[in-house]
């Protein structure tokens, strides 16, 4: 699982990393800085006729209305009902600087900031959807894939969310492609030799 995780860049910052041009609509939504909760509204890149940074909330409305559905298990991904389609026409990249996990032992609880060594900003894999709120206006929703965990997030918790290596971000978005199998096998643990964890 993947509850919380960290934005602590400016627009951009994250507009030059992914090579966006189309901008970004700060009166749509602000961007928020450090902690991201779910339910709160963060950048996210999607690929329509191009790269867009879109506001977008962090979770899919449940079907029996109560709570968010935040991560989607990347192994079933591609048949569950809710979120078949997002993975087969609505992939995005859900940038972060950091993500957090909690290592539970009996009634303690330790949190842990896991990030890269050397990039700054990385890709966490998403699905979204668009769907209505109470007033039936329609808005768009993420949801953070998980897999199992490497060597180094083992300890802690036995998921991780997925991570795309910097040179798959693009297949990851490429609406045009129809062999889910290539898009499965980025489904995986990213190479914890990259990744460096901490208290936090």
């Amino acid at each position: 699982m993947c509850g919380r995780y960290q934005l602590d860049a400016d627009i951009e910052e994250i507009l030059q990393y992914y090579g966006i041009v189309k901008g970004w609509d700060a009166s749509r939504a602000p961007a928020h800085t450090s902690e991201i909760f779910p339910s709160n509204t963060v950048p996210v890149v999607i690929n329509r006729t191009g790269k867009e940074l879109v506001p977008m909330k962090w979770g899919f409305a449940s079907p029996n209305g109560k709570g968010l559905i935040i991560n989607s298990r990347g192994e079933t991904v591609d048949y569950k009902p809710m979120f078949r389609r997002a993975f087969r026409q609505k992939r995005c990249l859900v940038p972060a600087n950091a993500f957090f996990e909690w290592r539970r032992a009996g009634r303690e609880s330790t949190k842990y900031r896991i990030h890269m060594k050397q990039a700054p900003i990385f890709s966490i894999a998403g699905i979204y959807e668009d769907f209505l709120d109470r007033n039936g206006d329609s808005y768009p929703a993420f949801s953070i894939l998980t897999t199992t965990p490497n060597p180094l997030i083992f300890p802690i918790h036995d998921r991780m969310p997925v991570i795309l290596p910097r040179e798959r971000e693009d297949t990851w978005l490429d609406n045009g492609i129809r062999d889910y199998s290539l898009l499965k096998s980025l489904i995986q643990p990213y190479r914890e030799e990259e990744m460096a964890m901490g208290k936090a």
